[in-house]
């Protein structure tokens, strides 16, 4: 039986080959997290540096900064490393202010509760 050494940790699967690296970080709940992986655990939480919300909403988007940011691991979906030399997002992406970005998802959210009030007060009808 041979054991591993020293060399061989960053050949697993661990976040170490991804420390002091640009990260992109997807939540549970959907946000999106940009920012340099500074440390870890072995239940995936995880210490971004110089962190921010990367809000996009249609061909808008808004980087909201969070500074030191601790994520619990439960709430990690996906965790990615960022190409520096390439760009991050689509040409066609305009980046905006904290406020245009606020009420540009405060329109999509109230879009979407109508739709979906909508929905409810036909369900009545049965289209099937």
């Amino acid at each position: 039986m041979s054991w591993a050494g020293p060399e061989d940790v960053f050949l697993s699967t661990s976040l170490a080959s991804y420390l002091d690296k640009k990260l992109l970080v997807l939540l549970r709940d959907g946000r999106k997290l940009l920012g340099l992986l500074r440390s870890f655990d072995q239940f995936a939480n995880v210490i971004l540096e110089g962190a921010c919300e990367r809000a996009i909403v249609g061909d808008i988007y808004c980087d909201i900064p969070l500074g030191l940011y601790v994520i619990r691991g439960e709430n990690v979906v996906l965790i990615g490393e960022l190409d520096l030399e390439k760009e991050e997002l689509p040409p066609h992406m305009t980046q905006v202010s904290v406020e245009e970005i606020k009420k540009a998802q405060k329109a999509e959210k109230d879009a979407t509760d109508l739709k979906g009030s909508m929905r409810k007060r036909m369900e009545f009808l049965d289209f099937d």
